[in-house]
């Protein structure tokens, strides 16, 4: 299994419809095949060093990942998140 993390931390115009249309957007493709588990959440911290939205995706195998990475349905919520956000972390690791 693989577990994928992301972090977004948005833009400071970004609008609060616009994060939840974009938290929003990422569970609508939580059915992406291989993927096994998929959480996404917004912050509840809100320290200095927090991020604005979580994303967890266990995948079945490293091909999983690598598909998804790719996924047609994927591609735009890829963009959206990075039009929207400052600064985006990931890791992805063996679990």
């Amino acid at each position: 299994m693989v577990v994928h993390l992301v972090s977004f931390k948005y833009k400071a115009a970004v609008t609060p419809a616009e994060r939840a249309d974009h938290r929003a957007k990422l569970r609508g493709i939580a059915d992406l095949d291989g993927i096994l588990d998929f959480k996404v959440g917004e912050d509840i911290v809100r320290s200095p060093r927090s991020y604005d939205t979580g994303l967890f995706v266990l995948f079945r195998d490293r091909a999983a990942l690598d598909s998804y990475a790719t996924n047609p349905r994927h591609l735009p919520v890829a963009h959206l998140g990075r039009d929207l956000s400052d600064s985006i972390v990931a890791v992805d690791f063996d679990a």
